[in-house]
């Protein structure tokens, strides 16, 4: 079970994404008629979000295809986009745990210091599958869409909608089903025009995996955690090693608190703009959009701690003050130079705000206009 090829065992990763997306149980696949429909009130929203954003929805130009999908289906399917990220926690952890060998002065003939050496070069593997697959498969039962989180992905024509949670949210907080269709249309084709911008999705990448790639490991923690290990006890070795509390905690470094603020910069104007551009176009579309978009954005601020949990890891904090914090940056542009003022933003990499500009909008268009 512990071996493995690569930097994480994707074997377990999947393993636990499956088990904990569909909780073991069988699911249906999606009903062609919900494909059908979700079809045709994409192609309503793509012209809308086109139309409010200035962005093409697709590269190149073409239709977005949308691809009803069941759970167990997403998970396994963000495991793959998530890959590199993953992939380089795990290199981190494992430089990290060469350079604490290194600065520790060698102890001649000490069994027990070269077994823990190994067995930490053996776990990293296994560990980071279990926390991947437990992660994105808590995701995959209530994500609406791909972009759950505004991560980039693979460059693609094509959305997965999972139909099975829009029926339960819908079910859940008393929602017309076709509204919340149409609304998730809206929302997922205007994330997937924003980070379809090449140098805005360059840069988010590059940042993210900075992040993820400046974790270290705290030999402490470590140990304190082996001490609790039954490789014999799955449901012993979930507990220890599923829960990304335990991870977090061990392996924050302070190199991260220096990379936070462009991150939490970058992904504050990210949603800030995509929740503009869907209150445009709902509001022209829906009858009570006011309504539904306030359920919506309740539901994603009340998410369950193992989100939040999943946010920290990736250095991305969803909570209410990100999404204020985008809002009050696309106002305060808008009110200063219209709604064109926002154009900037998807010239060139030189177009994005700092920090301090997103705070201070005022900054930001003057810092452009000296520029041009």
């Amino acid at each position: 079970m512990l071996a493995s090829s690569g930097p994480v065992h994707w074997d377990a990763a999947r393993q636990f994404a499956l088990a904990a997306a569909t909780g073991g149980t069988p699911e249906d696949n999606p009903d062609p008629l919900e494909r059908i429909r979700l079809e045709e009130l994409a192609r309503v929203a793509e012209l809308r979000v086109a139309d409010a954003s200035g962005l093409p929805t697709a590269p190149g130009g073409r239709l977005v295809r949308i691809t009803p999908v069941t759970r167990a289906e997403w998970a396994t399917r963000t495991l793959d986009a998530y890959r590199p990220i993953f992939e380089r926690l795990s290199t981190a952890l494992a430089a990290g745990a060469e350079e604490e060998t290194d600065d520790v002065p060698a102890v001649p003939d000490d069994p027990s210091a070269d077994l823990l050496g190994g067995m930490f070069a053996m776990l990293t593997p296994v560990l980071l599958g279990v926390q991947a697959g437990s992660m994105v498969g808590h995701l995959a039962t209530r994500a609406l869409g791909q972009y759950d989180l505004p991560l980039p992905r693979p460059p693609s024509d094509e959305l997965l909608l999972v139909p099975a949670n829009l029926n339960a949210v819908a079910e859940q907080w008393s929602l017309p089903p076709d509204d919340l269709r149409l609304w998730t249309c809206v929302s997922e084709l205007a994330t997937h025009a924003v980070l379809g911008v090449p140098h805005v999705r360059a840069r988010l990448e590059t940042l993210v995996l900075e992040y993820v790639g400046a974790f270290r490991p705290d030999p402490s923690g470590l140990e304190a955690r082996f001490g609790e290990l039954d490789v014999a006890d799955p449901e012993g070795l979930q507990k220890v090693f599923g829960d990304p509390a335990q991870l977090l905690g061990a392996l924050r470094s302070p190199a991260q608190a220096a990379l936070l603020p462009p991150l939490e910069a970058l992904v504050a104007v990210v949603v800030g703009v995509v929740d503009a551009i869907v209150e445009s176009v709902s509001s022209g579309l829906l009858s009570d959009a006011g309504r539904l978009t306030e359920a919506l954005h309740r539901r994603r601020v009340e998410a369950a701690p193992a989100d939040r949990l999943v946010e920290q890891l990736l250095g991305l904090e969803l909570g209410p003050p990100t999404f204020e914090r985008g809002e009050a940056f696309v106002q305060g542009v808008v009110e200063r130079g219209g709604p064109g003022a926002l154009a900037p933003l998807w010239r060139d990499e030189r177009g994005l705000p700092t920090p301090a500009e997103v705070d201070a909008p005022g900054l930001w268009l003057a810092r452009l206009e000296y520029e041009e």
